[in-house]
Formats: C-alpha cells, structure tokens, sequence
C-alpha cells in the first residue's frame, strides 16, 4: 500500500515475498504446503513418540521434544502467512502484525540456539560422565535449563524488535522479504540505522557465539574422550549418538551465522531470504527426519 506523503507515519508494511510469477507462485504453494505439513506431522509425531515410549523418558529425549515444540512454533510463524501470499494479491501486513511476527521469530530463533547448545551439554554429560548423567541431568534441571531458554528467548526478543522499531518510518513501506526479518526492516526507517545495526550484530553475536562456544567445548571432550575408548563399539555408538544432533547444529548455525551474524547485514536481500527460507521452514521439517533416522532408540520407538 502505497503512502500518500512522504513523512506520514507507516501504518502497513508490504511483503515482497518469494516471487511475482503467477505461475511460480502456485508451484512455491504445493511446495510449502507440503513442507508444512510434514513440519507439523514429524514433529508431533516425534513429540507424542517421547510422551508415549517409555525407553525415551531420558533428559536426551525431552530435550529433543522440546525441540520439536520450537519447530513447530517457529514454522508457524512464517509458513501459514507465506502460503496465504502466494494464493493472494493483497501483500500487506499491518504494523503491529509485524511487531508480533518479528517478535516471534526472535524468541523461538533465540531459543532453540540455546537449546541447541544445551543438547551438546547433555551429549557432553552422557558421553563423558556416564555414572552420573542421571544425577547431573535429573528432570529438574531439564526444565529449569528449558524456562531459561524461554526467559532468556523473550529478553532477546524484546530487545531486538524494540530497537527495530523503536526508529521512525515515515517513507517506504515495501519490506523485500517474506516475513518481517531485522535487516530489511531496517532499511525503511527514516533515520540512521548504524546504532540499530551494532545493536543488531551485538545481541545476535551475544546469543549465537557464546552457545557455539558451548557446543565446540563439549563436543572437543567428546571427541577427546571416545578416541580414549579401546572398543571400537562403544567409539562407533558414541559417533551414531552424536551424529544426529552434530548435523541438525550445522544446518541452524550455518544459516543463521551468513544471515545475522556479518558485517553489513542489510546487504544481500536476495541471498538472504534462500538462506531464511531454510533456516525457517525446511529445518523445521529435517529435524524429525534426522534424529530419527539417525538414531536406533527412535526407530525402535517406531517400529
């Protein structure tokens, strides 16, 4: 929606999308509705599993569960609004909508960093210090760790779209992206955006590099302490454990490290939104397919 002056204030953004091809546009719906639904299909699948088998009652799992929970709820905040633009002329979301959908985004991108590394921790734990994995890692601590990621999800969350917009808009209302993402935002307003951006590159630092600190750490003992095993069958059950949770974190990290995580993140839109699109709605859909094809305790769940 275009504004009438120049210095009104913007009361609607414009999503951009993926694409401007009718045609295209009906071949991107089929593919995300697809994706979509098998989002929501393998990860509460994954999540009654846990709830139900009771070989999966272990810290490792409820982890992975929530997990799961974070998958869903991220996808959701991007997908349904992505398919209903791809069936519509009507681009626009409203200012507070865009608020709350960048909100979202935040706590649950947020949250499953932490959780992620907290998944390594636990890795670390049971592989490490077999003996007393059940007493470090006892059911208290594994939802005092998942409250924290929340807390920690929500203070992120406020202070990152705050300071988004928290500067004026009163020129350009076309946001060229899917969703309402930091660094396009931040294109429209109407003032300076150095500080924004430091805070931006700060806080998005503040949360992924000390979790990857986190994560490196504990796979190092990891690593360490399976080459130290003299049978080759506990080394190969240690690397089949870890496998799983080793390629979920490459996949997260490695996307949102090239989107958030860089010099000028308001260049490169184009590159960005490939990169965003698998971050937020295809690892949704991998996460279930790779702990469980990976791990022998879920398939027999399964099976």
């Amino acid at each position: 929606m275009a504004l009438e002056q120049n210095h009104s204030t913007v009361t609607r953004f414009i999503l951009l999308g993926l694409t401007d091809q009718a045609d295209l546009k009906q071949l991107l719906f089929g593919i995300f509705l697809l994706v979509y639904s098998l989002t929501r299909v393998g990860n509460l699948g994954m999540i009654d599993l846990i709830h139900t088998s009771s070989p999966l009652h272990t810290p490792m799992y409820f982890l992975l569960s929530v997990l799961s929970f974070l998958d869903i709820c991220n996808s959701s905040v991007f997908t349904p609004r992505l398919l209903t633009s791809f069936l519509t002329t009507d681009q626009s979301i409203s200012f507070s909508g865009c608020v709350v959908q960048m909100a979202f985004m935040i706590l649950h991108g947020t949250g499953e960093c932490l959780l992620l590394a907290i998944m390594a921790y636990d890795r670390f734990v049971a592989i490490c210090h077999p003996l007393l994995y059940h007493t470090i890692m006892s059911k208290h601590l594994c939802i005092q760790l998942v409250v924290v990621t929340y807390a920690v999800g929500v203070f992120i969350s406020a202070i990152q779209t705050g300071n988004a917009f928290s500067l004026p808009f009163c020129g350009p209302n076309i946001i060229n992206h899917y969703f309402c993402d930091i660094p396009p935002v931040l294109q429209l307003a109407c003032s300076d955006t150095t500080t924004a951006n430091i805070i931006l590159l700060f806080f998005s630092a503040l949360v992924t590099v000390p979790t990857v600190s986190v994560i490196l750490v504990s796979y190092a003992y990891i690593l360490v302490t399976i080459c130290r095993m003299r049978s080759l069958e506990a080394q190969r059950k240690a690397f089949s454990t870890c496998a799983s949770h080793i390629t979920a974190l490459s996949l997260f990290y490695g996307s949102v490290f090239l989107v958030y995580v860089q010099p000028n993140p308001e260049s490169a839109s184009a590159y960005n939104k490939i990169l965003s699109v698998f971050y937020t709605i295809v690892i949704p859909m991998l996460n279930p397919l790779v702990y469980s094809l990976r791990n022998k305790d879920v398939k027999a769940a399964v099976q």
